[in-house]
């Protein structure tokens, strides 16, 4: 269902993207309006599912998960069956934030966040126990230059 968002709602949206958790006074101001018509525009941004869950992020290296790995799969199967298998062993594994199939040379990309190098091997061996693979690169991140899941609305 397309829903049709007006200069306003961009407003809200981008606000919300910087930080929803603050009040609905400091976003009614923000983007000049009140809070009454800014919680029913929320309310309706919801409802069509524009705005989803709300969620708080985390910094993962204060919590122990410091490395980054992206993770190239490459496979020889390309059927339901297998197709199947292999988004179920990913979406179990909590190691994995980001699952991609993709066009071109490589069929996914996975982006896996571990404690330590031991730790991804030990996500390795679980995966490749789990579902034939024909090729797995990993790509270890040396720096997070630049991360946001804010739209440029």
């Amino acid at each position: 269902m397309a829903v049709r968002i007006d200069q306003t709602d961009r407003k809200i949206l981008i606000e919300l993207q910087r930080d929803a958790g603050r009040s609905l006074d400091e976003i009614a101001k923000a983007v000049g309006s009140s809070k009454t018509p800014v919680w029913n525009r929320i309310r309706k941004l919801r409802e069509a599912g524009v705005i989803g869950p709300q969620r708080v992020t985390v910094d993962p290296e204060a919590l122990g998960f410091e490395a980054c790995f992206f993770v190239l799969v490459r496979t020889s199967e390309h059927d339901l069956e297998w197709e199947q298998k292999f988004l179920e062993a990913v979406s179990k594994r909590p190691e994995v934030l980001e699952a991609h199939r993709l066009a071109g040379e490589i069929d996914y990309i996975l982006k896996v966040r571990v404690s330590n190098a031991r730790a991804y091997d030990t996500f390795y061996q679980a995966l490749i126990s789990e579902v034939k693979i024909h090729n797995v690169t990993a790509l270890l991140s040396m720096q997070e230059i630049k991360a946001t899941t804010e739209l440029p609305i």
